[in-house]
């Protein structure tokens, strides 16, 4: 007993018998059909993606029934609806572990940036309300700082003894290259950084930033880009010191050129371990090939991120007789770098974004040279009425444009992850366009998994240039190829170290990043250990070591404010008893939390200090007002007198002198950042031993 299917020539079962179908094979059935004769328990299971060899138990033994027969095909058809349907849940939740993985990189990305943003807002007072202990203007101590250190630069050899100028110079082990810098220069540099040969002498290396400081000062604060002579014009983002990444680009789409430009986004460098190769490869190109390199600002060309993220150390290791005079010219680079780049008069190249006050007619008049850094607006010299209000005034343009980020919303408001910038809507991007007759903003500043993003109906293009950014298998990298008077838009994505990630399968990569990114989690919930665990002790009344699951992850949020799903990461960072369904939340702490017991915190002052070293010597620089490498009292009793304004008891001179004297070790006069380190880890090691003694007794 049989009756056709409707629709296709498969036959229905009745009666446990069998028929052939009339018309072509029966693979040609619908899955929804096939699926009918799966066993409804085994049915709900596949549907629910259980497909272990448990859930295909019943199916298995369904195929070998007597009463039922199948042909190849229809084996075949219901072997691979099974297959596909156990697959879209793997990779579902793969996705799931991607997603929030980069959730988690995201947020703890942008709330170290928030923190250096606080940190400087904070500190703000003390550079504006300061007096110059010397008697002399900020800018001529600075021009004066800067010729001294120049003068010492070509009174210094690489290895840190003097050079006689009469004598012949020794031979050097780094590329030979020459001045003014062409093809065969550049083809040399390539070669020596690719393969990892002698470094590039110091000599060089200051020259070619010296020269690259000249040719950035002729430049307008906007770029007039055009594709006139080329037909095209490449746009890359983020590179981030990733020296891999620029190379891929340079071997898929070739060396700058006039007939092949290229407009370089911001943030060269920090974060990646060939930062300096990246902005001497950069400026060598750009010095090398007229016409055929645009390098804009972004938020990383700063030496204050760059004491955060990694620069000015990678500075240190490189080239450490040498590495103060460098970091000098490196700055007067920055302060010189152009601040966008407009393509046709019809797109606009910026590092952040807009605002819905962004003026291009303020930003093209405004002195680009006073931004030494981007965190703090520059001190007027000026004593005319409301100067200080137009340094300000312009510093908010300038700090839109590097820092601010895209929404999908409406609106403008004040980007609250960053700390910094503005988020911008579509509403606001299409106004800014009109007003400014653009048809296009492209902008970089954000790591995107497939490298670049498209916004606001098209108005906006997010591009990423820096590959494996997070880790290794994190995202591709892109640039953006606009051709032709259309300028239509090609995009190019890569990625670099692709023998490394070609071994790996996707479920390893996906656990690769997941591993680091929970290694990055636990480091940030350290750094807020002392706030976390007194707060859970305060919601444990009865002190049994647990917590609900709600309470454990509002805790973790309102504490560390980092905006993570943390009741899915829960299962990752504590253990959940079985009965009560209570966190243990001391587990919290330790990064190896297994099912066999959990291990001793082993955390130690050392730890503690160089958690916050960043921190630590972003507040030195702040108060070396003059940038001598160690602190004075003067400079110590006046930041103190206008911190004692926000403190609760404020001190006199007697007990700043003594504070100073104390962190004086070496009782030479002054304080260097060792010592003012060192004295921060005794306050800590104090503190520690505080409550280690208050929980005793407690517990007594």
């Amino acid at each position: 007993m049989f009756s056709l299917s409707e629709g296709c020539g498969c036959v229905s079962f009745r009666g446990g018998r069998r028929a052939r179908s009339i018309g072509d094979d029966s693979s040609s059935c619908r899955s929804s059909e096939i699926e009918q004769e799966v066993p409804k328990k085994l049915g709900k299971k596949v549907l629910n993606g259980e497909c272990t060899m448990k859930a295909f138990a019943p199916f298995l033994r369904f195929w070998r029934r007597d009463d039922v027969s199948m042909t190849k095909a229809e084996r075949t058809m219901k072997a691979a609806i099974l297959i596909q349907q156990w697959y879209r849940r793997y990779l579902a939740r793969m996705e799931v572990r991607r997603r929030y993985t980069w959730t988690i990189f995201q947020s703890i990305e942008y709330a170290g940036e928030q923190d250096q943003v606080k940190l400087y807002n904070f500190f703000n007072a003390l550079l504006s309300h300061m007096r110059d202990t010397s008697g002399r203007t900020s800018s001529e101590r600075t021009s004066r700082t800067a010729s001294v250190l120049e003068q010492v630069f070509s009174e210094e050899s690489d290895e840190g003894g003097g050079v006689d100028e009469t004598a012949p110079p020794k031979p050097m082990r780094g590329p030979d290259i020459e001045f003014p810098l062409q093809r065969k220069d550049i083809d040399l540099l390539i070669e020596a950084f690719r393969k990892k040969k002698h470094r590039l002498h110091a000599r060089h290396v200051a020259q070619i930033l010296k020269e690259a400081t000249a040719a950035l000062k002729r430049l307008p604060n906007i770029h007039a880009a055009t594709t006139s002579i080329s037909s095209q014009i490449t746009i890359c983002g983020d590179l981030h010191g990733k020296l891999d990444d620029l190379l891929v680009i340079f071997h898929k789409n070739g060396l700058p050129s006039p007939e092949n430009p290229y407009i370089f986004n911001g943030d060269f460098v920090d974060r990646g371990k060939k930062g300096l190769e990246v902005l001497l490869l950069l400026l060598a190109c750009m010095l090398a090939f007229p016409g055929g390199v645009y390098l804009n600002r972004g938020n990383h060309e700063d030496l204050i991120m760059n004491s955060r993220y990694g620069f000015i150390k990678e500075v240190h290791q490189k080239y450490k007789h040498n590495a103060e005079r460098l970091l000098k010219l490196i700055e007067g680079v920055y302060r010189w770098l152009p601040l966008g780049a407009v393509i046709n008069n019809r797109v606009l190249v910026v590092h952040g974004g807009i605002s819905d006050c962004t003026d291009l007619d303020v930003i093209r008049s405004l002195d680009r040279e006073k931004y030494i850094s981007l965190l703090r607006p520059p001190v007027s010299d000026s004593q005319a009425p409301g100067a200080e209000v137009i340094d300000k005034a312009e510093w908010k343009q300038v700090f839109d444009i590097l820092w601010s980020d895209p929404q999908c919303g409406g609106g403008c408001v004040a980007n609250a992850l960053r700390g910094a910038g503005t988020y911008f809507g579509p509403d606001v991007s299409s106004a800014f366009l009109q007003r400014n007759k653009l048809s296009l903003l492209v902008r970089s500043h954000e790591c995107k998994p497939g490298g670049y993003e498209i916004l606001h109906n098209g108005n906006v293009i997010t591009i990423f240039s820096a590959s494996n950014y997070y880790e290794l298998g994190s995202n591709k990298g892109a640039y953006l190829k606009l051709c032709g008077n259309s300028l239509e838009r090609q995009f190019v994505q890569y990625t670099a170290a692709v023998s490394r990630t070609r071994r790996l399968t996707f479920r390893q990569r996906v656990g690769l990043v997941e591993s680091s990114a929970m290694r990055e989690l636990h480091s940030q919930i350290q750094m807020a250990r002392r706030p976390l665990e007194a707060t859970f002790r305060n919601l444990d009344s009865e002190q049994s070591g647990y917590v609900s699951i709600s309470d454990w992850c509002h805790v973790m949020e309102q504490v560390t404010h980092l905006g993570l799903p943390w009741r899915m990461l829960k299962d990752k960072l504590v253990r959940t008893d079985p009965d009560t369904r209570r966190v243990r939340y001391m587990d919290t702490f330790d990064f190896n939390v297994s099912k066999n017991g959990r291990k001793a915190d082993t955390q130690t002052v050392v730890e503690t200090l160089y958690k916050n070293k960043s921190s630590l010597e972003a507040i030195f620089k702040i108060l070396d007002k003059d940038n001598s490498g160690f602190i004075t009292l003067e400079e110590f009793s006046e930041a103190c007198q206008i911190l004692g304004k926000y403190m609760p008891n404020q001190m006199t001179q007697e007990q700043l002198v003594d504070i100073c004297r104390l962190m004086d070790i070496n009782k030479d006069g002054f304080v260097d950042l060792n010592e003012f380190l060192e004295s921060f880890r005794l306050a800590e090691k104090s503190l520690t031993d505080d409550d280690g003694d208050l929980i005793e007794l407690e517990a007594t």
